[in-house]
């Protein structure tokens, strides 16, 4: 379904497109969409700039997208990192303490 993004930097609307194909319950780090979009291991903080600048939480889901150490780090949302957690569950993805520690195949985390 296409969406209006309004104005955005184009490697951060790249990111949102990677971002809207994971699947419910998958996650991904954000070195891993950094490599979908052939940007190398540096631009992992762009997108958690991006992440953290997203119009469409829901419709972009950006709680899907971890650290490379399974942390859920934060979320700009009402919650913050909480409400990250509770949506990660929701979609059967298990959160300990703030990190990931089960769910389907994972892109970029590698357990």
């Amino acid at each position: 379904m296409p969406i209006d993004l309004g104005v955005q930097l184009p490697f951060f609307e790249r990111v949102y497109g990677a971002v809207r194909q994971l699947g419910w319950g998958e996650t991904a780090t954000y070195g891993a969409i950094a490599r979908m979009l052939d940007a190398g291991p540096e631009f992992a903080r762009d997108v958690g700039q991006a992440m953290a600048a997203n119009p469409l939480p829901l419709i972009i889901p950006c709680h899907r997208v971890t650290a490379a150490n399974g942390r859920i780090g934060g979320f700009s949302a009402p919650g913050g990192s909480l409400s990250k957690a509770r949506m990660l569950e929701i979609e059967g993805v298990e959160v300990k303490a703030g990190v990931v520690t089960r769910n389907l195949p994972q892109l970029g985390l590698g357990f």
